[in-house]
């Protein structure tokens, strides 16, 4: 196939895991139960955030945004995901494929910059704590937000329109869904340093990012280890704790699939490491997030305590 402008009717063929169609069953049995547990913890604690005055606090507001994020993330991977391994139908419309790719990249990259901004967040919560309420005014903390979704879009818009002047070469992607890198392995030239200009835009969403909440927790580290108290500190570390835990998790996958060589990418190594930060991740950040949060658990017991007495 010539390119991008010229297959509009073709559409791609999604190998998936067909080259290990023991497995299928089984995956399809694992992902429909965590893809429903990820739609049910993600939904609660948005609807926590919301119906809890002593969640109406920066961070939960940051939290429910990524929440969000996380069911729109998996949402936009998992549906189709399952239907190919089901075997009913591999293929997905030219449409369909640029519209999974955009969205897929501007949620990622959306959830890349919101973490720098909870990242923020806790820097002011344990280096400023006397001026936290004011430097953390809701209208900064909504400018942020919506910050972060618009950078995030405005990169994918930038990067997809780059990917579909490509020239490619067939219409099989081997992976479960439309990705960046497979699509650089099936370009059949490279004209104008595309790949290059597209590592480029990688670089400065994953990487830079990554580098400001490393420097971040840094400060932070300094300033915990100056707390006397012992209380005071672990306190301080497991405030900042789970959101370092997660960071670890999606940018040490987004790390590992966009920001190595194409050359030396292996497409299926990245499709099990894309099963990790479609399915794994979006459930475990709100577990990590709120297992040891008393504020939480609190407003849950409530939240059920309310249901069960007017029941």
């Amino acid at each position: 196939m010539g390119g991008f402008n010229t297959s509009f009717g073709e559409g791609f063929i999604l190998v998936g895991f067909s080259d290990w169609p023991q497995l299928e069953t089984f995956l399809f049995a694992f992902i429909l139960i965590f893809y429903c547990l990820t739609l049910f913890s993600n939904t609660t604690i948005i609807a926590l955030s919301r119906l809890d005055l002593r969640l109406h606090t920066p961070m939960y507001f940051f939290l429910s945004h990524l929440s969000f994020l996380d069911l729109c993330f998996t949402t936009s991977t998992v549906p189709q995901l399952l239907i190919n391994l089901r075997g009913f139908d591999r293929t997905i419309t030219y449409g369909g494929c640029v519209a999974q790719l955009y969205i897929y990249l501007a949620l990622g990259s959306t959830e890349c910059m919101l973490l720098v901004v909870m990242a923020f967040d806790r820097y002011v919560a344990v280096c400023r704590p006397l001026h936290y309420m004011t430097i953390m005014h809701p209208c900064l903390c909504h400018t942020l937000a919506i910050s972060s979704w618009v950078g995030g879009f405005v990169n994918s818009m930038i990067q997809t329109s780059l990917v579909m002047t490509m020239p490619l070469c067939g219409r099989q992607l081997n992976h479960f869904f439309c990705e960046m890198p497979v699509f650089l392995k099936l370009a059949c030239e490279d004209p104008g340093g595309t790949e290059a200009k597209m590592f480029l835009a990688r670089v400065i969403v994953v990487a830079l990012p990554a580098a400001l909440i490393l420097g971040s927790y840094a400060h932070i580290a300094q300033a915990v280890l100056k707390i006397k108290s012992t209380a005071g500190r672990r306190k301080a570390f497991g405030t900042c704790g789970s959101h370092l835990l997660v960071v670890f998790l999606f940018y040490g996958s987004a790390i590992y699939t966009y920001l190595q060589p194409i050359h030396i990418y292996s497409e299926k190594e990245g499709k099990f490491v894309a099963l990790f930060y479609t399915i794994i991740t979006p459930i475990l950040n709100p577990l990590i997030y709120t297992l040891r949060n008393k504020d939480v658990k609190g407003a849950l017991w409530k939240v059920l305590r309310r249901g069960r007495d007017s029941g």
